[in-house]
């Protein structure tokens, strides 16, 4: 089992201490969520017996009628996504190991993961996400996204999503540093406010040129409306949050 930094120790530490947990335990529980790139856990321990967690999904238990088990787990999970997403809770593999696919500059991911034919490792301190698939390695810029969580779309898709502070994203919205990119559009940040078009810029009316500023292509909204309908079919988004965040991207048309 890899080992964790001095941070993720006494950040372990706490957790173990809060939850009445052992150390063994609660790291057993911090590398389920690690695997399931901070979206997903399949857990098994002493305390807590064996089930699965989701974010913003059901949570699973042995104990199936133990709600007060359930929800430690949904909490604990989620402090401990958190944790990954924005610490450096693991220590660097050994060199030589062979684990290190991605850039030795970058630093140590605070999660990493894989779906089928891509693997991915976020790193909150330099913000990028990398990306490997069929053995190329493609660099984004997370921007100020704090990611919590990696998954590839249904389908087979080459194509990953992340949520972050903002939602959901997909990784065709983050500008690609180095790479041959997983199939782009055009990138969008969605921390920040959208740039001018050159018509507006060459309106003399502010009013006017603000009512004419959209958010977002509506291509791209109509890409982004398909992707929230697959991660609710999925179990990923609740009916609730599909909703909201569905009317939010009709108001960028």
């Amino acid at each position: 089992m890899q080992q964790l930094t001095p941070q993720g120790q006494n950040i372990i530490n706490d957790i173990s201490s809060r939850y009445n947990l052992s150390y063994d335990s609660a790291v057993r529980t911090l590398v389920a969520v690690n695997n399931g790139g901070g979206t997903m856990a399949q857990f098994s321990c002493q305390e807590l017996g064996s089930g699965q967690w989701m974010r913003g999904g059901m949570t699973m238990v042995s104990d199936m009628f133990n709600h007060g088990l359930k929800a430690t787990v949904n909490n604990l999970c989620g402090e401990l996504s958190s944790a990954l997403a924005n610490n450096q809770m693991f220590l660097p593999a050994p060199k030589g190991s062979g684990n290190n696919w991605w850039p030795g500059d970058l630093g140590t991911p605070s999660s990493s993961g894989s779906q089928n034919n891509i693997r991915y490792a976020y790193f909150p301190q330099t913000r990028r996400l990398v990306v490997q698939r069929d053995g190329q390695v493609s660099v984004f810029d997370t921007q100020n996204h704090h990611i919590g969580g990696v998954s590839q779309q249904q389908g087979g898709s080459s194509s990953l999503t992340f949520t972050s502070q903002y939602g959901t994203i997909s990784t065709l919205s983050l500008p690609l540093v180095s790479g041959p990119g997983l199939g782009r559009g055009n990138p969008t940040n969605f921390a920040a406010p959208p740039a001018p078009t050159a018509d507006q810029n060459q309106s003399s009316t502010p009013a006017h040129s603000q009512a004419q500023t959209p958010n977002q292509g509506s291509s791209e909204v109509m890409a982004l409306l398909e992707q929230l309908g697959k991660l609710k079919d999925a179990g990923i988004l609740t009916e609730q949050e599909f909703m909201a965040k569905k009317t939010d991207l009709l108001t960028r048309l």
